[in-house]
């Protein structure tokens, strides 16, 4: 008798599962973390800590693991381009956002990140654009829209500093990270970029991230800045090894077993674990607006995704 054929893996496979769920998990944590380090030291300067050691680890683990280190030429000038667009203009835009709305709307809004991925792959990689998932992402939007109404109205109510001009300028700011860090995530798909190692792909990218938010830290803000509080670097140890080194070797294996379609899932639930952790932690008031937009939201995404699958 011949041995029967293992079943293909779903997300429900538990060797799938586990790590899609510590992803998820962290990656949802993480916005909430980004706020609690903008009082301590200038933001420029917590991205460059934050990279300098996620960038550090993930060449440490590279040698562990004894796969490939090093790229090709054309690998460099990818790695320079993804450190550039995803490691100082995305997390610089994203932890200066965070200084004028809460960390699960900015995480919400980055939940729209799968809108201009699939537009910049249709333009540059000829990739397809379902009905579906067209119109799961133009309800998404509503949704966001929605949300943004809530916050405006909550911060003008309040008498906020800035009123609902900081929220607008604090979406404002999302937006563009989001868009710097679409551009990182559809230069990885070229042909170039797939045939280097991935992981030395992204920790160099870390690296050369690092020194350009370092360069213009210094130019910028002046001589780093080393807060004494271990609190604050527990949080910067967090976001590099758990928020950064940790979970993207965990989510390529979810990727490598189902596909990125089923992978992407998570985009839909870390939104989800944003929101509960700014509740409890920030203080999010909701209203019927709130919770109508988030719905809309949900449900777009879960179309979405559905339709790019």
């Amino acid at each position: 008798m011949t041995k029967s054929a293992e079943a293909p893996a779903t997300l429900l496979t538990p060797r799938v599962l586990i790590p899609f769920i510590i992803v998820t998990l962290i990656w949802g944590s993480t916005w909430f973390v980004i706020r609690e380090q903008l009082e301590a030291a200038p933001p420029v300067w917590s991205v460059t800590y934050r990279f300098v050691i996620a960038g550090a680890a993930m060449i440490a683990l590279i040698l562990v693991r004894r796969e490939a280190l090093w790229l090709d030429k054309a690998g460099w000038a990818i790695a320079t381009m993804m450190g550039l667009t995803q490691f100082v203009l995305n997390y610089n835009f994203v932890y200066s956002a965070e200084k004028y709305v809460t960390s699960g709307l900015v995480a919400v809004v980055f939940a729209l990140l799968i809108i201009p991925n699939s537009v910049f792959a249709r333009l540059w990689l000829k990739t397809p654009l379902s009905r579906a998932f067209l119109i799961g992402c133009g309800i998404a939007v509503g949704g966001v829209a929605l949300l943004l109404l809530h916050e405006y109205r909550v911060a003008e109510s309040i008498g906020k500093v800035g009123g609902g001009a900081s929220v607008m300028l604090g979406i404002g700011l999302t937006l563009v990270a989001v868009c710097s860090a679409s551009v990182s995530n559809v230069v990885q798909g070229i042909d170039a970029a797939r045939r280097q190692p991935m992981l030395a792909l992204v920790g160099w990218a870390m690296l050369i991230g690092a020194v350009m938010d370092a360069t213009f830290a210094l130019i910028t803000q002046g001589s780093p800045v080393f807060p004494r509080d271990p609190y604050y670097w527990g949080g910067v140890t967090y976001l590099a090894i758990a928020g950064s080194t940790l979970t993207f070797p965990l989510y390529y294996t979810v990727i490598r077993a189902v596909g990125p379609g089923p992978a992407a899932w998570s985009s839909v639930l870390i939104p989800v674990i944003a929101m509960l952790i700014s509740t409890a932690f920030e203080g999010y008031h909701w209203s019927g607006l709130a919770i109508s937009g988030s719905i809309l939201v949900i449900a777009g995404l879960v179309l979405a995704v559905r339709g790019k699958e």
